[in-house]
């Protein structure tokens, strides 16, 4: 059992990585067909980094995964600290309303957003309101979730007498919460942030919706590219994206692995402690 479980996990990694193995091999294709390997290049990449295109929209992207994951780490860990601080019953209903953007289906929610900065423009007597600032409200209103389902598990393993503790000593609220609560849940908001980003760069359905004409990110410029036969340095493009999302999402589960640690490590301690008393 435990042999077909380990080829059964291997056959699925390969199912959902040879897409990704094979668009990277094609990126160092020489030839235009994918599918025919000629010779080994690096012109693709090179075309890339001189694209006049393709880089100001990656770096529009960018622009925008940066302030809205920043954003949305600030309210998101505020939002986190308000909920956990509720009763019971008002922190599980918070935390099921919080989840329903994650399971909404992007679609509508890029069209209700649409809609509502058309209700808003109409108001405001604005043709045009689509644009830098909708964009950027949109990827922050979907990035939110992630970081409040990051903080919240934090929250929830922190000693609540910390906070009480420092208050005791003589610090203020805030000053208890910068100095004490903060640390305890840096890990999970570290989390979040990377998380909100990584979502935010690649968005596409959301971003397609609520963008505008003076500001446009890459994916949505990708997708009129997928009408016409591919260029090869859009397969590096995508394999630098996926590299980057990689890195970011393995960084993420090292600082996770390296918090479990320092947590256990801390419950031997204190289990140690209480042995010596």
């Amino acid at each position: 059992m435990r042999r077909f479980n380990k080829i059964f996990t291997v056959v699925v990694l390969l199912f959902l990585y040879i897409p990704m193995i094979v668009l990277a091999v094609g990126s160092f294709n020489s030839g235009m067909d994918i599918a025919v390997f000629k010779d080994f290049t690096l012109d693709n990449y090179h075309e890339l980094f001189s694209d006049g295109v393709l880089l100001p929209l990656l770096l529009n992207s960018v622009i925008v995964a940066v302030i809205a994951s920043a954003i949305a780490t600030v309210l998101g860990t505020a939002a986190a600290i308000g909920i956990n601080s509720m009763s019971p019953k008002l922190r599980k209903l918070s935390m099921s309303i919080t989840n329903i953007p994650m399971t909404n289906p992007e679609i509508v929610t890029g069209v209700s957003l649409a809609l509502l900065f058309a209700f808003v423009g109409t108001l405001l007597k604005i043709n045009n309101i689509l644009g830098f600032a909708t964009l950027l409200i949109a990827h922050v209103t979907f990035c939110l979730p992630y970081v409040i389902l990051s903080v919240m598990p934090k929250l929830h393993q922190m000693d609540p007498n910390l906070n009480e503790a420092a208050q005791d000593l003589g610090c203020t609220p805030v000053q208890a919460f910068f100095k004490v609560v903060i640390h305890e849940i840096t890990p999970g908001i570290i989390s979040g942030a990377l998380m909100s980003f990584t979502m935010s760069l690649d968005d596409f359905v959301i971003s397609y919706f609520v963008y505008g004409p003076k500001f446009v990110t890459l994916p949505v410029e990708i997708y009129n590219y997928t009408k016409k036969p591919l260029h090869p340095k859009i397969y590096a493009l995508f394999t630098l994206l996926f590299a980057v999302i990689l890195i970011v999402m393995v960084v993420m589960n090292l600082l996770q692995a390296k918090d479990e640690k320092r947590v256990r490590d801390n419950k031997k301690a204190f289990g140690r402690k209480k042995v010596g008393a």
